[in-house]
């Protein structure tokens, strides 16, 4: 909401940074075990996914992709790294999240980051998109 004579002047978008530091303050607070489970998940912040993702997951907009889990999930023998396997990656795409954020008024932005990054390690746990669908259905039920 505006407030009539703000200035704005000094006000600046969220950087990679400022997502970044939400991203690891969510993921130093998650529960055990899922704690100790991402240990290992890197996790970085871009300003948009790279063209060849988006075109793999034929998106038409780099705002289509808020966020990307690369790498082998615990339930597909990922618990066990193999010789020159690259870390278990979680991006967050900081301009799709700005956009949604500012579309949709009803979360935080720290809120946003989190509910994107817990997504994404939901795949690092062997979830599936539907899977996770299912569960936030049924959290929203019970609210």
């Amino acid at each position: 909401m505006e407030v009539k004579g703000t200035d704005w002047s000094g006000f600046h978008a969220p950087t990679l940074d400022d997502i970044e530091a939400m991203a690891s303050k969510a993921l130093a607070e998650l529960p055990e075990p899922f704690k100790s489970l991402a240990a290992d998940v890197t996790c970085t912040v871009a300003e948009f996914a790279e063209d060849d993702v988006l075109e793999h997951f034929e998106m038409e907009s780099p705002f289509e992709l808020m966020g990307l889990f690369t790498g082998i999930g615990l339930t597909e023998d990922g618990a066990v790294p193999q010789t020159g396997q690259m870390p278990n990656t979680v991006f967050l795409y900081r301009r799709a999240i700005l956009d949604y954020w500012a579309e949709n008024d009803d979360n935080t932005l720290g809120e946003v980051v989190t509910h994107v990054l817990i997504h994404e390690l939901g795949h690092h746990f062997g979830f599936s998109d539907d899977d996770m669908e299912e569960i936030e259905a049924r959290a929203d039920a019970e609210d």
